[in-house]
Parts: C-alpha cells; sequence; structure tokens
C-alpha cells in the first residue's frame, strides 16, 4: 500500500486533477482576498505616512496651471482629514497594485489547466506595470490638461475665477487615475481570454462596434461632467489598447503557426 502511495505521488497531472468545486474557489477566494486586503493596508499605512509629499505631487499639475500662489481651499471642519484619508487610500491602491493584481490573476490561474496558468503568471507584471502607467498617464499628461480647459473656460466663457477646494480636486485626480489605470488592463485581459481559450481573435473583431459603444458609455459615466477633453482622453487609449490586444493575439497566432511549421 505504501508502495502505490508512493507511485501515485508520482503521476502526471491530468486536466480533472486541476477541476476546482464551488466550495474551493469560494475558499480561493476568501484567501486571495485577504491577502490583497493585507497588502493594501500596509501601502495605505505607508502612504499616510508620506502624505504630504504625495499630496504635493498630486497638487503639481494644479500649481503649475494656475500658479506657485494657488491654493487649495478647504472648507468643512473635517474636510482637509478625509480628503488625507483617501489621498492615503488611493496611493496605497496604486504601491499595492503589483500584490493584488498578482492575487488576482492566482485566483483566476487557480481553476485553469496548467499550460493556461503560464500565461496567467507571465501577465502579472505588465498587468501591474500598465495599471502604473495608466495612473501616471492621467497625472503627467491628461490631468494639467483638463484642468487648462476647467480654468479657461471659467475665465472666458463665464467670468470666473477657478478656486478649487482640496476635497473636490483630490476626488477629481485621484478617482480618475485609478479609472486610467484599470483602463490600462485591456490589451492583458484580452491576451488571457485569448489564449485561455475563451474568446477567439475572430470574436474580437466580430464584436469591435459593442466594445467601442460600451467604452464611450462607460466613460461617459465614469467622467465628471463628461469633460470633453477627459472624455477623448479616456476613450481613444482604450480603443487603442483593445487594438493592441487584438494585435498581440494576432502576433501570438502567428508565432504558434510558425513554431508548428518549423517541427
Amino acid at each position: 500500500m505504501g508502495f502505490n502511495r508512493k507511485k501515485n505521488k508520482k503521476r502526471a497531472r491530468t486536466p480533472q486533477d486541476t477541476t476546482m468545486s464551488l466550495g474551493d474557489h469560494l475558499e480561493e477566494l476568501r484567501t486571495r482576498l485577504i491577502y490583497a486586503i493585507i497588502g493594501l493596508v500596509i501601502a495605505v499605512v505607508i502612504c499616510l505616512c508620506f502624505g504630504k509629499y504625495i499630496v504635493a505631487f498630486i497638487e503639481k499639475p494644479f500649481i503649475d496651471e494656475l500658479g506657485e500662489d494657488a491654493i487649495l481651499q478647504s472648507i468643512a471642519p473635517a474636510e482637509g482629514i478625509i480628503s488625507y484619508m483617501k489621498i492615503g487610500l488611493i496611493a496605497g491602491v496604486i504601491l499595492a497594485s503589483p500584490w493584488i493584481f498578482y492575487q488576482l490573476w492566482q485566483f483566476v490561474g487557480a481553476g485553469l489547466y496548467p499550460h493556461e496558468k503560464r500565461y496567467i503568471y507571465k501577465s502579472i507584471p505588465f498587468s501591474a506595470g500598465l495599471f502604473i502607467t495608466g495612473a501616471l498617464f492621467f497625472i503627467f499628461v491628461i490631468a494639467p490638461k483638463t484642468l487648462k480647459f476647467f480654468v479657461l473656460f471659467n475665465e472666458r466663457f463665464l467670468g470666473v475665477k477657478s478656486n478649487f477646494t482640496f476635497a473636490n480636486y483630490i476626488s477629481f485626480i485621484g478617482m480618475l487615475s485609478l479609472i486610467f489605470g484599470l483602463a490600462f488592463q485591456t490589451p492583458i485581459a484580452i491576451f488571457v481570454l485569448y489564449k485561455t481559450g475563451m474568446v477567439s481573435i475572430a470574436d474580437f473583431y466580430r464584436f469591435r462596434k459593442y466594445v467601442i459603444f460600451g467604452i464611450i458609455v462607460v466613460a461617459s459615466a465614469v467622467i465628471p461632467g463628461s469633460e470633453p477633453f477627459s472624455l477623448f482622453a479616456l476613450v481613444i487609449p482604450m480603443v487603442l489598447l483593445y487594438e493592441l490586444g487584438i494585435l498581440l493575439c494576432r502576433f501570438s497566432e502567428r508565432k504558434k503557426k510558425s513554431k508548428d511549421a518549423t517541427e
């Protein structure tokens, strides 16, 4: 009996071995959520310790546009500390994003076959990198242009001087940074869906017009006041990222066919 047990341990894994029950999936989800939350809490604490520098970093587009004398106002007693905590949370999400995406993809990969899991593992660093890139892209490229649009519109069309509140400005920068970070996940999501066999390249092309329509609807919903520049600045990169995801799939398909032809 001991010999049979030892022999069974060496048995090659089959697709049936990777099958998980609903209970196993829920337990895996619970475990990954706990790990992700622990990592997020640590990152938030770190960001709160360096909150003063993070605030200065976030305020840069505002100061660059309105000048060194520009000051964000706090018009409620608890507004400052609430906004400070919000900054710590948003910055914590960005800082912990590699760890959070690692846990996310580990959960997704738990129910896949071994040959599919390798694509999940390869996508983790790219997923985290694209999230951070998307957030920084908004802060350094989109936010200054958007603020300039708001300021010029207020001054030239309304004759109103722009004097933003601290809470509203933080919400604007923070939430859109997260939205752009998530939007930059598009090519990775497309590539993983293709490599795991869930969606074909033909399907991506067939549903392209519906995807573009969905992108416009979602962008209109998340952009404050559907401000034109920010709206197009989110829609256009998302459409391009969708096309990039398809190109990655086509490149992978050609590489596989080339490899099969040489064997």
